[in-house]
């Protein structure tokens, strides 16, 4: 039985999720732009609108959301101990095939210059992801029936539209692995980056962007690029563009009310105007996904609305390449309630307890009910 159906069954046999199946899926070239076929069959689904009012007859404090980190978490040693869960195993089975390396032994040993590449750390951030939503799955299956909503940060998006049914696991392994070698691509033809940036109250991060773009200009670069790429927490931002411009940000930090600014470990301007290269070899593999309506609330990150319809889900991941991800408005977006309401139980599934401090920084109330579920477990012995 596929990974969806797996850890999304439920006891009344009625399950939310459509069925996905894992295999048959072939050896891809690099070149290869084509997706792994799919063999998915549709299990019975629920009348329109049913789901959401069997969810909403449930306490609020009985729910749960699932967040899905994104490029940057990834360490060595992640996946380690995971094998023993669920379809982990094979999980990582197909991704040897749909990448042509193996991925396993990438997450485990490294070495760590090589699984930091965006090629390697996105495939890998994702399953590793999903393979933790299954250690969750044997350890408190309750936290997976009870799932009404979930987001992922950048790739981590995948992730959480296969969690949700609405893309097959080897499918959307294609679309990640094409999407991160165009966005090296994209990466690799202007020295870019991307700047974490805490400000004070004060701070204004769009007018210090076009500060740093003039900078650009008067140093000889035609069209500069810098913009708030990552809205994380109140006065936490990420900026991206030209590294001249990133230069320029640090150097003139307390100019611009900058508390604090940290180079990040990427290789170029994601969720900025110097990916636009990137989206067109995206879209024509999107084009080509099984793409279905989400059972749960999936948020993007364009906008942090719901999906709604297949078509939305692939016009705003393209879209996503360029745009920045408003991950502080998507958490709004999903724990806004009513005074005295209960929050949900909150599960950030994958590499990295990154989504946890965001969340902890909008929202202490509903950061009260979170709890991690690593990717690794201590080594025995």
């Amino acid at each position: 039985m596929s990974l969806i159906c797996l850890i999304r069954r439920r006891a009344a046999a009625r399950s939310l999720c459509r069925k996905a199946a894992i295999f048959p899926c072939r050896k891809l070239s690099g070149s290869d732009r084509s997706p792994p076929s799919s063999d998915s069959t549709q299990e019975p689904r629920e009348e329109d609108g049913a789901g959401e009012q069997w969810r909403a007859r449930r306490a609020p404090g009985k729910v749960s959301v699932l967040l899905f980190p994104g490029q940057g978490s990834q360490f060595v040693g992640m996946g380690r101990g995971l094998l023993k869960y669920g379809n982990v195993k094979e999980m990582f089975s197909v991704a040897q095939k749909v990448l042509g390396y193996d991925l396993l032994d990438l997450c485990l040993n490294g070495p760590e210059e090589e699984l930091m590449k965006t090629v390697h750390c996105q495939p890998a951030v994702f399953v590793t992801s999903l393979a933790s939503v299954e250690r969750l799955n044997q350890e408190n299956p309750a936290a997976i029936e009870n799932c009404v909503a979930a987001a992922g940060f950048s790739v981590g998006e995948f992730a959480a539209l296969v969690f949700s049914g609405a893309m097959n696991f080897a499918e959307a392994l294609f679309a990640v692995k094409v999407r991160a070698e165009a966005m090296q691509e994209a990466s690799d033809q202007t020295r870019s980056g991307m700047l974490s940036v805490i400000g004070r109250p004060q701070a204004n991060y769009k007018h210090a962007c076009l500060q740093a773009r003039e900078h650009c200009m008067t140093v000889g670069i035609q069209n500069p690029v810098c913009s708030i790429a990552n809205y994380l927490f109140p006065d936490g931002r990420v900026i991206a563009g030209h590294q001249e411009a990133l230069d320029f940000l640090q150097k003139n930090s307390r100019q611009f009310h900058f508390a604090r600014t940290r180079q990040l470990p990427v290789s170029g301007a994601f969720h900025t105007a110097l990916m636009e290269p990137a989206v067109e070899p995206f879209k024509d593999v999107l084009r080509q996904l099984d793409v279905r309506r989400p059972e749960i609330a999936v948020h993007s990150n364009v906008d942090g609305k719901r999906y709604m319809h297949d078509k939305h889900v692939r016009r705003q991941l393209a879209k996503q390449l360029v745009s920045p991800v408003k991950w502080e408005q998507t958490l709004h977006e999903i724990y806004e309630r009513t005074q005295g309401q209960e929050f949900p139980h909150t599960y950030e599934v994958g590499p990295g307890r990154q989504l946890g401090a965001t969340l902890q920084k909008c929202n202490m109330k509903a950061f009260k009910n979170y709890t991690h579920i690593d990717v690794a477990l201590p080594q025995e012995g």
